[in-house]
């Protein structure tokens, strides 16, 4: 198992502060961790709705930050139900990394649809992926899965945030008309931040790879022509 390490600026205050209402959440022992990423994921979903609707209806972006901070506090407590209750599995941290690029796409489409502009959706997304797959592939090679200083909890305390700005704007007669350039430009920084991060984190994880100890793979690969199960005869 790879270790994990955070240097986010966020979990050291945030984390905590979430783990505390697990004991008073009183999820029964029988209730299996993968259920609270399931309801992080829905969660996600609502979040992602609210974000598409919250440049026509005020109540929308209070919607997408509820959305994200509701899919943080399950990201943050199912590991610890899993630990409590002894149902640690390696299906369910799959299952909880494998959801959670999807959210994180669920909420930049959303907010693509509310601008209108799925161009820019589709550039956000690519660079999402792009991200988790570089951290996902240098964690297998370092046996280190890391987070940036910027990373999911600062990207989801952002969008809370800028959900919530959009309700204020919406709620505003006088800031309204304002709320749709407003999310554009917000939008358009984030994917530039996320453009530059990338490009930085990639020349920076091919120098750290090549600067450990683990021994590269050699091995070629096996093909359905060079390796036959035995026949039953």
């Amino acid at each position: 198992m790879s270790k994990r390490i955070s240097y986010s600026l966020l979990d050291p205050w945030i984390g905590p502060l979430f783990k505390k209402l697990y004991p008073r959440l009183s999820i029964p022992a029988w209730f299996p961790p993968e259920g609270i990423v399931l309801i992080g994921h829905l969660s996600a979903i609502a979040g992602a709705i609210g974000f598409a609707f919250a440049l026509q209806f005020w109540w929308c972006g209070i919607l997408g930050s509820i959305g994200v901070v509701g899919n943080h506090l399950a990201d943050c407590i199912d590991g610890t139900h899993a630990r409590e209750t002894g149902q640690c599995r390696n299906g369910g941290e799959l299952l909880d990394h494998f959801t959670d690029p999807l959210s994180f796409a669920y909420w930049l489409i959303g907010i693509g649809v509310a601008i209108n502009r799925l161009d820019l959706a589709i550039v956000a997304v690519v660079c999402l992926f792009a991200t988790a797959v570089l951290t996902n592939i240098k964690a297998k090679l370092i046996g280190e899965f890391t987070l940036a200083k910027f990373g999911p909890t600062e990207f989801k305390t952002l969008l809370a945030v800028f959900g919530s700005s959009l309700s204020v704007a919406m709620g505003v007669p006088a800031l309204s008309s304002a709320a749709t350039p407003f999310a554009t430009t917000c939008y358009v920084v984030l994917i530039l931040g996320g453009l530059v991060q990338l490009t930085t984190n990639l020349v920076l994880a091919v120098q750290e790879v090549n600067r450990s100890n683990a021994k590269p793979d050699t091995s070629e690969w096996i093909t359905t022509r060079t390796h036959h199960s035995p026949r039953i005869r």
